[in-house]
């Protein structure tokens, strides 16, 4: 599967389309955050019911690590996670959201499919230990339990992959259709 792909030129039609890339890019541009928007918040939404899902067979708690990164980040003062509910959502659902902006745009590029969400599983995967290791607030997830490793990576799987099919359906794909002769 080729990945690298530049976008094809427009046709004729396309360039006179608005929001199309020849002809408003800025409209073009701006499609395409929005389906990555929107695709996010899809995803994220998935990876919450699967979370509660998963919580309510193993009667894991609440993860507060949003929270406290955002916390640090923001050069809050600590408090109890009592208090935390709106920092924990708002890091929660706005990093998925904000991520789905790239997936829209790996999509606009040719980078669809699995292998795409695949890619952006990682990236998601890159965020959320960057962020939570360089506050101090994670570990590295090599030091933790197998259990929790596997729970994390297939929540951010979910939230990949739903986002990758939102995206890859709200955003046109820039190759050329596909010619089935026979």
């Amino acid at each position: 599967m080729a990945t690298h792909l530049a976008p094809r030129p427009a046709t004729t039609q396309e360039a006179k389309r608005p929001g199309s890339e020849a002809g408003d890019e800025g409209g073009g541009l701006l499609a395409v955050v929005a389906g990555g928007l929107l695709a996010g918040a899809a995803g994220v939404a998935a990876m919450t019911l699967a979370e509660k899902v998963e919580q309510a067979f193993t009667g894991r708690p609440d993860s507060y690590v949003p929270a406290h990164t955002l916390e640090r980040l923001l050069g809050l003062p600590e408090r109890p996670d009592s208090e935390r509910l709106a920092l924990n959502w708002a890091m929660h659902w706005g990093q998925g959201i904000v991520l789905g902006v790239a997936r829209a745009f790996m999509a606009r590029q040719g980078v669809r499919g699995p292998a795409g969400s695949f890619l952006h599983l990682n990236l998601r995967l890159l965020n959320d230990q960057t962020l939570e290791n360089a506050t101090g607030v994670g570990a590295p997830p090599w030091t933790w339990p197998t259990d929790e490793q596997v729970v994390d990576l297939a929540h951010k799987a979910v939230y990949a992959f739903v986002t990758g099919a939102v995206a890859d359906r709200l955003v046109p794909d820039p190759r050329p259709p596909r010619r089935h002769d026979g």
